[in-house]
């Protein structure tokens, strides 16, 4: 019951009428810099990551850096210490594509295998049980079900993203959809928008990829 009801509760602050108020534009003025800051890092390094561009991951060890300390601050932890696995994901993303700079062709994009979905959906799961409870029941944290969900989610398109793995896209596709109505609901506008755009970036991403994969196995 206690899972429910914290779904509940999440879905009816995502859809309050805060979301239609006339004061939302002061709201999105009234973002702190810092705030900002991560925006714009986060947008210009999953971008790079869609156009295939090595420099993504530089720019999002400065955009983790920044998110540590806003979700902190919004007491959503699992967010948090999601950003310690991206810091450490993205220098490994950063070595793992330039393993092959002084090559004649990029790394290639590889597809996802059933075993890794079966994998994945049930350390998703485990995650999701064993972090939510421990959140609930030891921290003030914000949605915990739904947020430790989303680190899971993440935790394993992070991976498959620094592993050139086309499905990654589809993931975050998926979790970003959610992740920005997490931010709404803590007010958290700026970010929500950031969040909402990189379902776009996702979907070109998936879209360049999968032309590549394409390519290289014509």
């Amino acid at each position: 019951m206690q899972y429910h009801a914290h779904i509940t509760y999440f879905w009816r602050m995502v859809l309050t009428a805060e979301l239609l108020s006339p004061n939302l534009m002061q709201l999105f003025i009234q973002t702190g810099w810092l705030e900002w800051c991560g925006v714009f890092t986060g947008i210009l390094c999953v971008w790079l990551a869609a156009k295939n561009n090595i420099y993504n991951w530089p720019i999002a060890i400065v955009s983790v850096v920044i998110y540590l300390f806003i979700f902190f601050d919004s007491k959503l932890y699992a967010d948090m210490g999601l950003q310690v696995y991206f810091l450490i994901m993205n220098a490994y993303g950063w070595y793992f594509w330039n393993k092959t700079k002084n090559a004649t062709h990029e790394r290639p994009v590889s597809t996802i295998t059933s075993k890794e979905i079966l994998l994945s959906a049930a350390g998703i799961v485990v995650f999701t049980y064993g972090l939510g409870t421990f959140l609930y029941k030891n921290t003030d944290a914000s949605f915990p079900f739904v947020d430790s969900f989303c680190t899971a989610c993440s935790l394993i398109a992070q991976l498959f993203l620094a592993r050139k793995v086309l499905q990654n896209w589809l993931i975050w596709i998926f979790v970003d959809i959610i992740y920005v109505g997490v931010y709404i609901s803590k007010d958290l506008y700026a970010t929500a928008l950031m969040y909402a755009l990189y379902i776009y970036i996702a979907a070109v991403g998936y879209l360049n990829w999968r032309k590549t994969y394409r390519e290289q196995n014509n």
